[in-house]
């Protein structure tokens, strides 16, 4: 559904390129295919072998590249980042790649993820004696890489990386290599690929396709990579591996035209579509799905169901970034804004909406009130995801159960808020054979904490928010 009026967003997207002379392009036109991911910030840092030259802004990759600054962007290499502020909050400071200098070289940071132990981890360095320019988590690594005892970088970043906890995907980059780092339990994807000679690193394999590049595979939780002008070698940094990938990413988050190991995102949803009708089968005239993430699941619960799929809604796609707000006055008028009901589609009949998910519940009743309105004679919902009853500390901005409209209602509470006819979410077994991961364990290699409350990492007193301490 829509991001920025749901309140269901994920923290940013990375992009990286070595050995390619045209990086900072490159890189543009990876992040601009990962702008999904945020839309707060954007930035590029590129290497010439010999130093770092950055720059980043406010808004989006069009946006902070509209003056021609990519052509002072030199160099064979680069990383490149869009972010949406969770974690640190927004401003110009934390837009990404974070860039530092030294006397013993520069070096660039792009994350993906959340740290859970962030907040200790600085409180120690300062009073070590380090001091922060942003309030993002991920300065926290630089000051681990400085301070660490080791000579070589390599052995720098791999002890630093066995001391944060968390979700993240990074990319660093000095003058003369970069690394690709994935925590160990992978809860974010980040794959590989080569485009002619050139190495290629991105949060979504849909970069590869919009660069021409070819993917090679995804990078393994708790695998260091090094690539530099001799090729690229693949270390561990941990061994403790729980693989733990977040199912919001097949739901909701990464591109329909995605693949995460192996899966297409967009066969996932189907088949959780499919999945759902099964599971909650509905008599009805039509089946439509809130665009854009909805669809493909949409269209699984009609093949399944035999109800025919129609496009009751249209988003409008030339609304601009004003509606991305915090406020919930204004996602509410954004619904109206970015949706419009086809009348002619769902006048007297009985329609079934298949939506990812349901966070606060007040995007949804607008969606059915404006179907009722639309001349639709009954409103059936139906949620390709189990409830989200449980704040997610990885990276996505649901910090509190007091956001979470799951977490103190009952299915049939939601549905009288909401105002729909029916209402069915997804089971856990149902969206775990849906996306069909065959890994051992309970979950089959998913992290499934927003939906059982099962974190898969320890979650620290400071990562939670006081009024939701006990």
């Amino acid at each position: 559904m829509l991001a920025e009026i749901k309140g269901l967003n994920e923290e940013c997207g990375v992009f990286g390129v070595w050995g390619h002379r045209d990086a900072a392009q490159i890189t543009y036109y990876g992040l601009h295919s990962l702008q999904h991911r945020g839309q707060e910030g954007a930035g590029i840092v590129v290497s010439d072998g010999e130093k770092l030259v950055g720059y980043k802004g406010l808004g989006l990759v069009s946006e902070v590249f509209a003056q021609g600054q990519l052509n002072d962007l030199i160099g064979k290499a680069a990383i490149g980042h869009v972010r949406y502020a969770t974690a640190g909050g927004g401003g110009y400071a934390n837009v990404q790649p974070l860039l530092f200098r030294s006397q013993n070289g520069s070096l660039a940071l792009a994350h993906n993820g959340n740290l859970v132990n962030a907040s200790g981890l600085k409180h120690q360095l300062e009073n070590q004696g380090s001091i922060f320019q942003s309030t993002s988590d991920t300065e926290v690594l630089a000051h681990l890489i400085k301070r660490s005892g080791y000579s070589s970088l390599k052995d720098k970043v791999k002890n630093a990386l066995q001391m944060i906890k968390g979700a993240y995907a990074f990319l660093i980059m000095t003058e003369t290599e970069m690394m690709v780092a994935l925590d160990p339990n992978g809860l974010r994807p980040l794959s590989i690929g080569r485009l002619g000679d050139a190495y290629v690193v991105a949060s979504e394999t849909c970069a590869f396709d919009v660069i021409g590049a070819e993917y090679e595979r995804d990078v393994e939780p708790g695998e260091l990579l090094i690539i530099d002008d001799e090729g690229l070698r693949s270390e561990r940094f941990s061994k403790n591996i729980n693989r733990a990938i977040c199912s919001m990413e097949f739901i909701y988050f990464s591109r329909p035209d995605s693949n995460i190991e192996g899966i297409n995102v967009h066969t996932a949803r189907k088949n959780l579509g499919k999945k759902l009708a099964l599971e909650a089968p509905i008599e009805a005239d039509v089946v439509t799905g809130v665009p854009d993430s909805s669809i493909s699941a949409a269209i699984g619960f009609a093949e399944e169901s035999g109800i025919p799929y129609e496009l009751g809604l249209i988003k409008n796609r030339y609304v601009g970034r004003t509606f991305i707000q915090p406020s919930q006055s204004l996602r509410e008028q954004g619904v109206k804004m970015k949706l419009s009901p086809v009348r002619k589609v769902v006048e007297g009949k009985r329609v079934v909406m298949v939506d990812d998910s349901i966070v606060r519940g007040t995007t949804s009743k607008r969606i059915v009130n404006m179907l009722r309105e639309a001349g639709a004679t009954e409103v059936h919902v139906r949620i390709s995801s189990p409830p989200i009853a449980n704040p997610c500390f990885y990276g996505i901005d649901t910090s509190t159960h007091e956001e979470l409209i799951a977490s103190s209602h009952s299915v049939e509470e939601i549905r009288q808020v909401i105002g729909a006819d029916s209402l069915a979410f997804l089971s856990n077994e149902g969206l775990l054979d849906g996306i069909g991961r065959t890994y051992d364990g309970e979950f089959r290699g998913q992290c499934m904490a927003c939906f059982t409350g099962k974190y898969p990492t320890d979650i620290y007193e400071d990562t939670v928010l006081p009024h939701e301490k006990e």
